[in-house]
């Protein structure tokens, strides 16, 4: 396992990574907790937008597309 920690978007399509934080306390993190984005939640990156933004993720058995500003609030690790 890597123990290297990214930012969401430095993730490319296929690859698998858990979450491990996030770098703001604001009501968009908060609304992804609530959306399932937690802390040690494993998550595979499926695409990008055409122009980059959003990306989508498969977590949990359901997909969810996150903005760059959103993603870039989120650490992860890859597996």
């Amino acid at each position: 396992m890597n123990n290297k920690t990214l930012r969401m978007f430095d993730l490319q399509p296929g690859d698998l990574a858990i979450i491990r934080d996030f770098s703001t306390t604001s009501h968009e993190a908060a609304r992804l907790r609530d959306l399932g984005l937690v802390e040690g939640t494993r998550f595979r990156v499926v695409r990008y937008a055409p122009l980059g933004d959003p990306i989508e993720i498969k977590l949990r058995g359901f997909y969810l597309s996150i903005g760059r500003t959103a993603a870039d609030a989120i650490s992860v690790q890859n597996v």
